[in-house]
């Protein structure tokens, strides 16, 4: 029988931090990682690019055997997933499925909350989107949620400069507009996978009594769930423990960063993905 791992998709490092808590929370199970380098950032890219990049990994995941992918990318969920699901995953196979993280997260993030007033900060292309407005609104009605584009805040976790001076004058300065936006908020949500590796900067300049969420623990526990309410995909999955990460970009530059996002070295090949799919 052909291996059936698990695909994780992102368009770089920031979804190690989300098969970190995955692989913690299903260890048993196959993974492939694969990061769009080369093509990185997705943020500032439009619908569309986002759209067929998002879908060439995808095909490749399943080309590679996997029947369940997560886009581990806010912006991928964001700008790519509805369509994927609805015009190109029918043609694709009915047994195949692709999942984001702005659902999962939306479930629940009214649960932090107890004034129900929501910050979320993201990537422009994330917020631009206005998902988690809807997606939130579905779940949580009554929750005011406020937005704010971090556009420096990947460039800052992706050159090493977590803790410096920059960091914080970014940081302080996203974080004061979304509280002047709504002084009341009392959670605010990293909507994205690079933020969590800058929550030591963040939490200096977040008021106390004000709850940082971060989404890798939330959607490593939607996974559970959604694998013990379909048992039909969960047995197709494999289960020998085994990991492997692609990246698009430079195999070697890969590694000595990905362990930062993924707590642990790792060894990545470089794969080669049509510029112009």
């Amino acid at each position: 029988m052909m291996r059936q791992p698990i695909g994780i998709f992102d368009s770089g490092y920031g979804g190690l931090t989300i098969l970190k808590e995955i692989t913690a929370a299903l260890p048993q199970y196959d993974y492939l990682y694969l990061g769009d380098n080369a093509r990185a950032p997705y943020g500032d890219k439009d619908f569309d690019t986002v759209y067929r990049y998002t879908l060439q990994a995808v095909q490749w995941f399943f080309d590679q055997g996997c029947s369940l992918v997560i886009l581990a990318c806010n912006t991928a969920s964001a700008k790519a997933l509805r369509t994927i699901q609805q015009n190109d995953l029918p043609k694709m196979g009915a047994d195949k499925r692709v999942l984001g993280v702005i659902r999962p997260t939306s479930e629940v993030i009214g649960t932090f909350s107890p004034t129900g007033h929501v910050g979320v900060l993201g990537t422009q292309g994330t917020i631009q989107s206005g998902s988690y407005l809807m997606e939130t609104r579905k779940f949580f009605p009554q929750v005011v949620v406020s937005q704010e584009a971090c556009p420096e805040w990947v460039g800052l976790v992706e050159n090493n400069l977590y803790h410096t001076p920059e960091a914080n004058h970014f940081v302080k300065l996203h974080i004061d507009h979304i509280l002047q936006k709504d002084p009341a908020i009392d959670t605010l949500l990293l909507a994205c996978t690079h933020y969590p590796l800058l929550m030591d900067t963040i939490k200096a300049n977040t008021p106390e009594g004000i709850n940082v969420v971060s989404q890798g623990a939330i959607v490593a526990n939607s996974l559970v769930d959604y694998l013990q309410k379909h048992p039909e995909m969960e047995k197709n999955c494999s289960k020998t423990g085994l990991r492997q990460f692609f990246t698009t970009g430079d195999a070697g530059y890969f590694d000595a960063h990905a362990s930062l996002f993924y707590g642990q070295s790792i060894t990545s090949s470089k794969l080669i993905l049509a510029q112009n799919p």
